[in-house]
């Protein structure tokens, strides 16, 4: 099947290409976003493969389906950016990863926490330019504080599980409880009960309208003071302008993100050499306890494999008329 890929690096090029050694499809490359003013690059295309931020909307799939789009192939397991309305009025297919490396993602949270609790990015600044004091480098045990995970699917079980291993006591709060969670010690509380009780708050739940800007400054207010807050989910979860104000008064004491609401204008692209338009975002990377990556949390050889893997298999089961377990609804959606 002939597929435009949009948003690729040398990286996608590299792990496509050797899955699609077993599938055969034919893989057109598009440094691109895609967007409105992309969209002719996917004119004959019957499949388009899109990543976080792409333009998924109502306007951007009109324009596919009328140029022959059928299948919209996302080698991400998050489906927000999409419109899964339009895409069925439409007749478009959207299937999706829903997962390749939980491991990945969990490592990488807690990588995060680590971080930003010993002061590592200030300690390696400070040897290199041989300055060995420890001043402003103080930490803290791990072992014996509390941890909310917000959400407990694959991922933010590993990471209950990780965390488990240091001695936290674990919270969490999900709408559907796990039982796999529940037998490592983890213990479902109410969102409330959770924000005031945790030392170290975790996002691990996708982006839904009823979970828009879920930490915000009335959910910041009714945390412990000095919280430690990690995002490694959707940028959409946290409105920035409250956690800003959170972080000057000290209410939150720590802040590690792998994503940011306004992220499709700044991440996996080299702005080193411009000056960053973004304000909010130019404000979060003064802050001296901050931490941000730009959206590597599932960058590991392992996912990018199975990313490959599964994003071609749902293609070829699509070409084949094979129903797949990857499809994604807006009755699901709605779920």
């Amino acid at each position: 099947m002939k597929v435009a890929f949009f948003s690729t690096k040398p990286y996608d090029y590299q792990f496509f290409e050797a899955a699609n050694q077993a599938f055969g499809h034919e893989l057109v490359f598009f440094e691109p976003r895609l967007t409105l003013e992309t969209t002719p690059l996917a004119a004959g295309f019957p499949a388009i493969c899109g990543f976080v931020n792409d333009e998924l909307n109502a306007s951007v799939l009109a324009v596919l389906a009328r140029q022959g789009t059928r299948l919209i192939a996302l080698r991400s397991a998050g489906f927000n950016h999409v419109d899964l309305t339009a895409a069925k009025k439409l007749g478009l297919t959207v299937l999706r990863v829903p997962a390749y490396s939980p491991y990945a993602v969990a490592e990488h949270t807690v990588a995060l926490m680590l971080s930003l609790n010993r002061k590592v990015y200030r300690a390696y600044n400070r040897i290199r330019e041989g300055n060995f004091a420890l001043e402003g480098l103080l930490g803290f045990d791990l072992h014996g504080l509390t941890v909310g995970i917000i959400g407990t699917g694959k991922i933010g079980q590993i990471v209950a599980k990780i965390m488990s291993g240091f001695g936290c006591h674990l919270l969490a709060y999900d709408l559907y409880p796990s039982a796999e969670a529940k037998a490592l010690g983890v213990q479902y509380v109410t969102l409330p009960e959770l924000f005031s009780q945790a030392d170290i708050i975790t996002l691990h739940c996708p982006l839904t309208p009823e979970n828009y800007h879920l930490i915000n400054a009335d959910t910041l207010s009714r945390m412990k003071p000095g919280v430690m807050l990690i995002n490694t989910s959707r940028g959409a979860l946290i409105d920035t302008l409250a956690v800003i104000e959170s972080l000057k008064s000290g209410q939150v004491g720590y802040l590690g993100l792998d994503v940011y609401e306004e992220e499709s204008d700044l991440f996996f692209e080299d702005l080193s050499g411009q000056v960053i338009q973004d304000d909010v975002f130019a404000r979060l990377l003064t802050f001296p306890n901050v931490i941000i990556t730009g959206h590597q949390a599932f960058f590991t050889r392992n996912a990018l494999e199975r990313i490959a893997e599964v994003t071609l298999a749902n293609i070829s089961d699509f070409e084949q008329g094979v129903s797949s377990p990857n499809e994604v609804t807006v009755e699901q959606h709605k779920k």
